[in-house]
């Protein structure tokens, strides 16, 4: 029957290592470099400095407007406490189902409107609003938008299972929806201020953070059902086409030296060649990309993000029993060969704490065995299964840790090696990566290895005796407060230029 032995030979096309990672890094670097100035698809930005967000996160008060989870948001800049710079004093959530993702847009924006409607009316209560003047309103979308400015924003091609066409004028949108349901007590609504989901976490990263002469916040990552990162970047890195044509400044700040929100969509088949040089694409991972809806269309999703990864534990185990075991696969478990039966949340937490008998348990009742069949599940196969899915969570963490890296090497955060750490005069010794979403915090120890891949990384480029850190610190929420803090923000800036 299975051994330990047995696993981890079958799950080697898997394995990855700090050389390998750091290998994946360079390569991700000219990569990310290439995308940044060619792709139409990735590297889209948000016309707004980090000046301005920066200058913000110290000076700044005030109160916004988010939508999705629709809410006010108040700023508190000046707060000593992280903790308390941000509130969120009313908020409500609703679920999207699944019908409102496959209707047209304007049966999805009409419920968008209606909740948000829902929420100014007691927003007007508790907070005393003027119904005469408009409510600034921040929105987080979670998919690639076209910016030309930070309060206008065109739909791109979606995926995830919506239907709405790319070209779709989002504010528009959210505006006349809400219009629907606005009564004669309620005042308008301005959508002031739009962005992708992983730049209002940045933003939010921005000023909860509390950056100091040694310490910053450089970048924000999301990791849950997929995953996205989004860095400042100079204007200069990007193609002239994706360039907004107003970037809003401080006065007396130059757009050519200015650094805006870039949100990478780091996840789309651009950034799959760089894996395949290293081999890390294996034929598992093919195989998941081919069950799904567009082959091919997010490959480092597919192995790092929480909508995938179970699956993709679920496909190498059916291989490693039929093809390394000789199990007939008449005998297995039906459920065992349906798509999606062992999920990643089901995984997050099949830890070995307890005896296998524990784990073959969990197993069992995840995935039964047939009454009729001969198969039965074991505690060496249950064991098997811990070690498919810890292989498959340090794969994407030593992915993601690369992927960091490259990124901040790219903004120009981190130098490229350790003779130019020597020559710079940055005092700074703490990057903060925030950090969304369930996969990274619950899937195994998915955030505890992404840190130690970190760690090694710099230490293999600068030393280990380098006192300079990549920190991943947690950003929850974003969404919901950074499209509040990008209306103050919007309404702060005295300057807007040319791109």
């Amino acid at each position: 029957m299975a051994s330990a032995t047995d696993i981890h030979r079958f799950l080697e096309p898997l394995s990855i290592d700090v050389d390998r990672s750091y290998e994946l890094s360079r390569k991700f670097l000219a990569n990310f470099r290439d995308l940044a100035a060619d792709s139409r698809d990735q590297w889209l930005p948000t016309p707004i400095s980090e000046s301005i967000l920066r200058h913000l996160s110290d000076q700044g008060t005030g109160h916004g407007g988010t939508n999705l989870r629709v809410g006010f948001v108040e700023l508190h800049g000046d707060a000593q406490d992280p903790s308390s710079r941000i509130q969120r004093p009313l908020e409500k959530s609703w679920p999207i189902d699944h019908h409102l993702k496959n209707d047209n847009a304007d049966s999805l924006f009409s419920w968008v409107g209606r909740c948000i409607a829902e929420v100014v009316e007691e927003g007007c209560r508790v907070f005393d609003i003027s119904k005469d003047e408009p409510v600034p309103l921040g929105v987080t979308f979670s998919f690639p938008m076209e910016q030309r400015s930070v309060s206008h924003a065109l739909l791109k091609d979606m995926g995830k299972g919506f239907a709405l066409p790319s070209g779709i004028d989002l504010g528009a949108h959210i505006e006349q929806g809400y219009e629907r349901y606005r009564t004669s007590e309620l005042p308008p609504v301005k959508v002031t201020a739009i962005a992708n989901d992983t730049v209002s976490t940045l933003v939010s990263c921005l000023f909860s953070y509390g950056g100091t002469e040694h310490r910053r916040a450089a970048m924000a990552i999301i990791l849950g059902t997929g995953t996205n990162a989004t860095i400042p970047m100079k204007l200069d890195l990007l193609h002239p086409s994706k360039r907004p044509q107003t970037v809003s400044v401080l006065p007396g700040e130059s757009v050519a030296d200015a650094k805006i929100a870039v949100n990478t969509e780091w996840s789309i088949n651009g950034s799959l060649p760089p894996m395949k040089e290293m081999n890390l694409v294996t034929k598992w991972d093919d195989v998941l990309s081919l069950q799904n809806e567009r082959p091919g269309f997010q490959p480092l999703e597919y192995m790092t993000a929480g909508r995938y990864l179970g699956e993709l534990a679920r496909i190498i185990l059916v291989d490693y029993l039929i093809n390394e075991l000789k199990v007939a696969t008449e005998t297995l478990p039906q459920r065992l060969l349906e798509k999606e039966s062992v999920t990643t949340t089901f995984l997050s937490h099949y830890k070995p704490f307890q005896p296998p008998s524990a784990l073959l348990e969990k197993l069992r009742q995840q995935v039964p065995e047939d009454a009729k069949s001969s198969f039965t599940w074991t505690e060496d196969l249950a064991t098997a299964l811990y070690h498919i899915a810890k292989a498959i969570e340090v794969r994407a963490s030593g992915i993601i840790a690369a992927a960091i890296i490259a990124l901040l090497t790219l903004a120009d955060d981190l130098p490229e090696d350790r003779a130019a750490t020597a020559d710079s005069s940055s005092p700074i010794r703490e990057l903060g990566v925030g950090y969304t979403g369930g996969c990274i915090v619950h899937f195994q120890d998915y955030l505890a290895d992404c840190q130690q891949f970190l760690d090694e990384l710099l230490a293999r480029r600068f030393g280990s005796d380098s006192r300079l850190r990549v920190v991943l610190r947690p950003c929850h929420d974003g969404g919901v407060t950074g499209a509040g803090i990008l209306v103050v923000a919007e309404a702060s800036s005295s300057k807007k230029s040319e791109a």
